[in-house]
């Protein structure tokens, strides 16, 4: 039987190569007249090169002793806070303007060591962090609201507020994330309830503060209605995805990627609907599907963990399945958008789908941050030894892909 963190692991790299198939795809002409297929750029290019150097990053977070995230030695910060911080100044260097990149008319984009990339994409990923970290110090309760749940909510907010001025799609995932975390370390629902009008007048004021904003919300209820401008993209992603029938038309033989400027990010779903059909389409779903079911075997499985293991008299237990929560919230969420945005049931946001749709630094930290959910696997699932810091008896080390599936 396939353990859970072997499912993670070939899921994670069957999806990596499902985004270099597509990416490439999308620049392949299949008409009599056109040149021979470059089979070295296909197999060499920067998407392939990408997904090697993630696949190389999720064996690295498989290795990595992910404990070490929670823990504060020898006078030693932690390091959740310390990735936080260096989330925050990347989020911040998109307004400087020796690193800061603008495209589309949007400030989103940082450049450092001749490396392009989305400025918001490792706060994306180290705020969960910091937020299970934070949640599972010696005596924080998070039902007390004035004294440990409003600083959380503060944070979270002002991480929105900073992300959503130019990014409010990628603002509204994040804070999605955060508030899920935090209910699962034990907030009081009825408490983030009552803040839902605030959090819902602020989401408003996202949306009437950039007039593309409102168009789009508009777009979403009749794209008929402008078919020829604003609701070009949206029904070209519906006919693509319509006119793939059971099987697709092929690689490369996809006709709508020529209308939609957004073909390799945005909606890549559409191309792998219209080229590969209702019964490709359904197996990166089920592929997905199949990514967060592992993720939550593991998560849920029970383990040898002593209550006060951890430095301080923390479960250490807890911040790792916090930790496990906030990495499948994140891949999951992200995935839903995107396949919400491709078939028009929700306005048009700029969130790409994981793993697959084009983007270099994006591929390697969902991948790294995957391997840590199989580094967590590797953890729960040591004998108490391990745990202990004691050599390890012969044949008794789970290895790095421990844990059965439905455990």
């Amino acid at each position: 039987m396939i353990r859970a963190g072997q499912g993670v692991a070939l899921l994670t790299i069957a999806l990596l190569v499902v985004g270099v198939l597509m990416v490439n795809s999308t620049g392949l002409v299949v008409e009599s007249t056109a040149p021979p297929i470059d089979h070295a750029t296909v197999f060499l290019g920067a998407p392939a090169i990408h997904a090697m150097l993630a696949v190389a990053a999720l064996a690295a977070g498989a290795y990595f002793p992910v404990r070490r995230l929670g823990e504060s030695r020898r006078g030693l910060a932690s390091l959740a806070p310390m990735l936080f911080l260096l989330g925050l100044v990347i989020l911040l260097f998109a307004w400087v303007p020796s690193v800061g990149r603008s495209m589309n008319a949007s400030s989103r984009w940082v450049e450092l060591f001749g490396v392009r990339f989305q400025a918001s994409e490792l706060i994306k990923w180290t705020l969960p962090v910091l937020l299970a970290w934070w949640a599972t110090r010696p005596g924080v309760d998070l039902r007390r609201f004035w004294k440990v749940l409003l600083p959380m909510l503060l944070l979270v907010g002002l991480v929105g507020v900073t992300i959503a001025i130019e990014d409010l799609g990628t603002a509204f995932l994040v804070v999605c994330v955060a508030l899920l975390v935090l209910v699962a370390a034990g907030a009081r629902l009825v408490h983030l309830l009552l803040l839902a009008p605030l959090g819902l007048l602020g989401l408003a004021a996202g949306v009437l503060a950039e007039p593309y904003r409102v168009q789009r919300l508009i777009t979403f209820l009749d794209p008929y209605a402008d078919p020829e401008r604003s609701g070009w993209h949206i029904i070209q992603s519906l006919r693509a995805i319509s006119g793939g029938g059971l099987f697709g038309r092929g690689l490369g033989a996809g006709e709508q990627k020529f209308d939609l400027v957004s073909d390799t990010t945005d909606f890549i779903f559409s191309i792998i609907c219209e080229e590969l059909g209702l019964l490709g389409a359904g197996l990166v779903i089920v592929a997905f599907a199949s990514l967060i079911w592992c993720g939550l075997s593991i998560l849920t499985r029970p383990s040898a963990a002593r209550p006060g293991d951890g430095d301080g008299g923390e479960d250490p237990d807890r911040f790792l399945r916090l930790l496990g929560f906030g990495i499948l919230f994140t891949v999951g969420g992200q995935a839903l958008f995107n396949l919400l945005v491709a078939t028009a049931l929700i306005p048009t946001k700029g969130i790409a789908l994981p793993l697959v749709s084009r983007g270099g630094t994006g591929w390697i930290l969902t991948s790294l941050f995957l391997g840590l959910l199989i580094s967590i696997d590797r953890t729960l699932s040591a004998p108490a030894a391990v745990r202990d810091g004691h050599p390890v008896p012969r044949g008794t080390d789970p290895g790095p892909l421990a844990g059965t599936v439905g455990q």
